[in-house]
Order: structure tokens, then C-alpha cells, then sequence
């Protein structure tokens, strides 16, 4: 089914006309920063217990943080190794949220949905698994794969969860206070991008602009798909003018949209005209 026009044959955008396949890796967690984390669950879990693991699990959980982040398929074996000798090992968890990781940069979403739902089994609190998820599913959506209405609340929920955490969250021993103010910023803005998306893939258009504008708000490096998907919401509440406005702005950027957004800018701002 063709997108609607309006006046001269020029094309609103629909639902349908639009991909957001292609998932840029700058909203996983950084490699540098996964193995950061990775590291010093190790010591949380010391500090916690007050004891250390098993010399060998300890060495097998360090070969796992410390592989080589270039080497993705060896990582996977080393946690999948961890996970089979040491099952029920407090750094279990840290191993699948690692694992989930990792089939994220693989882009193996079988395996990266099966580590997930094992990382948040043992701690459903874990903000980067419940962030990272909940964007990734509006974004390789399917509307006619299996229970894709049932995925979608699922992304929902992971975010709604993951802001509340957030708000509350304790700051880790390892981080300076900037470090982790800027890292709750960066995941907030995760999560409300990811329901900007949920919204649109809902064709809840109102609700979906206002999940993405708030991703925009002091956002220096602003995630030009939140910016193409903002101008598809307003261009379908007909807010031309500023549909337009978003359309520029991710026309600046870039990438493999860019050109996109440049002929939707100029079909947005033919819009304002003959309203």
C-alpha cells in the first residue's frame, strides 16, 4: 500500500515507508566501557561478599573481560565456557549481560534476546541489558514476525523500568560524580528513544514526538534516525514547518540517512506552503 499524498502528489510518510534496520553500534554499550564494567563487577562482587570466587573462576571470569574487543566470536566462547563451569558463580550475571553485548555487535538477535532474558533472570535491574533491548526491538521490528505486537510492549516495559531505576540508581564506587551523571544522561536518553520508536512503530504519532524531543534536549550528537523518525511524527500530525525543521537538521548529519531527509525537508516544506 502506497504512503497518502496531498496537493501536488506530494507524499506523507507512512509506518511502511520507513526502515530503521540498520542499528548503529554507538547505542550498545561501548566496548571500552562493557569491559570497564565488566572489570569491576569483579570487585563489587569481592566488596559484597567479602570474600573472593575460586582462584580459577576468578582467572576464567578475567580471560572473559579481557579478551581482545576486536575478537567478538572469542569472547563468546569464553563466556559461554564461564557460564557452563561455573553456572551458578555470582559474576554469572555480568557474563550474559557481556554476552549480550557482544551478539549485539554481532548483530545475532536470536542469541542476544537469550542472553538478555538470562542476564535480567538473575538482576532485572540491570539498566544497560533493559536500555539496550528495549532500542533494539522497535528497530529491527518486524509487523509480521511472531507475537510483534508482544515485542513491542516488551521494549515498553524494559524502558518505563529502566527510567525508574535510573532515577534512583546508587552511584558505583568506581565513578566520579560527572562520569556517572553523564552516564544516566546518555541511557535516559537511550530509553526515550527507544519509545519514541515504539510510539511510531504504534503509528502513535503524538506520543512518539514527544518521547523523541526529548532526546533532542541538550543533546550535542543527537541520533539523526530519532531525528528522520521526529519529522515522519510531525509530517503525520501535520506540523509541516516543523517536520521540515527536524528533516534539516538530520540532513546535516552524515550517513546513510542524509539524503533521505534532504527530500523529505523539501516535501515537508512544499507541505507548509499549501497549508
Amino acid at each position: 500500500m502506497k504512503p497518502p499524498t496531498i496537493g501536488r502528489g506530494i507524499r506523507i510518510l507512512s509506518v511502511s515507508a520507513v526502515s530503521l534496520f540498520v542499528v548503529a553500534a554507538t547505542h550498545a554499550q561501548s566496548s571500552t566501557d562493557q569491559q570497564q564494567t565488566e572489570m569491576h563487577e569483579l570487585t563489587d562482587v569481592q566488596t559484597q561478599s567479602g570474600s573472593s570466587p575460586p582462584p580459577k573462576e576468578v582467572a576464567a571470569y578475567k580471560a572473559f573481560y579481557s579478551a581482545n574487543v576486536e575478537d567478538i566470536d572469542k569472547k563468546i566462547k569464553l563466556g559461554h565456557d564461564f557460564l557452563e563451569k561455573y553456572p551458578k558463580s555470582q559474576l554469572a550475571e555480568a557474563v550474559e549481560a557481556g554476552l549480550t553485548n557482544a551478539y549485539y555487535e554481532k548483530q545475532d538477535w536470536k542469541d542476544f534476546y537469550a542472553s538478555a532474558d538470562s542476564a535480567l533472570a538473575l538482576k532485572p535491574d540491570d539498566v544497560d541489558v533493559l536500555t539496550t533491548v528495549g532500542w533494539v526491538i522497535p528497530h529491527v521490528y518486524n509487523p509480521n514476525g511472531p507475537d510483534a505486537d508482544k515485542q513491542l510492549d516488551k521494549a515498553e516495559t524494559y524502558e518505563k523500568h529502566a527510567l525508574q531505576v535510573i532515577s534512583t540508581m546508587p552511584k558505583p564506587s568506581y565513578m566520579k560524580d560527572a562520569q556517572f551523571a553523564a552516564s544516566k544522561n546518555q541511557k535516559s536518553l537511550q530509553a526515550h528513544s527507544a519509545l519514541g520508536l515504539v510510539y511510531f512503530r504504534r503509528e502513535d504519532f503524538e506520543d512518539s514526538a514527544k518521547e523523541l524531543e526529548q532526546t533532542m534536549q541538550g543533546n550535542a550528537t543527537p541520533d539523526p534516525t530519532d531525528m528522520y523518525v521526529l519529522g515522519v511524527d510531525l509530517q503525520n500530525l501535520k506540523q509541516y514547518s516543523q517536520a521540515a525543521d527536524a528533516f534539516n537538521k538530520c540532513a546535516q548529519i552524515p550517513g546513510s540517512l542524509q539524503d533521505r531527509c534532504k527530500e523529505s525537508a523539501d516535501a515537508a516544506s512544499k507541505l507548509a506552503q499549501l497549508k
